[in-house]
């Protein structure tokens, strides 16, 4: 890998287990909060009124700063029989065909939550549940989660296009 890719590579990883980091203190968070929902409930408190629309929100939220770290760490499952029986060369034509796939669907996502974020927040659309909140606000990590994996698929295709032609090393294998 050449220095200016590896020093990025490096500072892009960093970033993403910060990200990881706080998708894990949310799931304390969440954990907490269900909890004490619970327990209030069952002693007769009356419980944690915001616990289900905040519970909602977290999963969410833990998705998209998740999967961008899970991506690069190869955890994302997936289903490579077909790769294991062809030509080695063809198996890694399709790991391209795959990354390329993966990269258009975090572009077209990126557009599609920047503008369905632009449109929520223009028509000043709120949500109206428990909590009174501005739509926009559960939108907005979307276009930023999707960038954060479109760049990731970035990485894995210069992985590749540096690597020897065969199947990825860094990815866990159903078979």
């Amino acid at each position: 890998m050449n220095p200016v890719m590896e020093r990025l590579s490096g500072w892009y990883e960093r970033v993403l287990n910060a990200l990881m980091l706080m998708a894990c203190l949310l799931l304390l968070v969440m954990t907490v909060m269900i909890g004490a929902d619970v327990v209030s409930r069952n002693i007769g408190a009356g419980g944690v009124a915001v616990s289900n629309e905040l519970s909602e929100d977290i999963l969410y939220l833990m998705t998209l700063l998740a999967a961008p770290w899970l991506l690069r760490q190869g955890q994302h499952i997936r289903v490579d029989i077909i790769l294991r029986v062809l030509p080695v060369r063809a198996a890694w034509l399709l790991e391209w065909v795959g990354d390329i796939v993966g990269f258009l669907c975090c572009l077209y996502f990126v557009w599609y939550g920047a503008f369905i974020t632009i449109a929520s927040y223009t028509a000043g659309s709120i949500n109206i549940k428990t909590l009174i909140t501005p739509e926009w606000w559960t939108l907005v990590p979307l276009p930023i989660g999707f960038v954060l994996l479109g760049i990731e698929f970035i990485f894995r295709m210069y992985r590749l296009s540096t690597a020897e032609v065969g199947l990825r090393d860094d990815a866990v294998s159903a078979a």
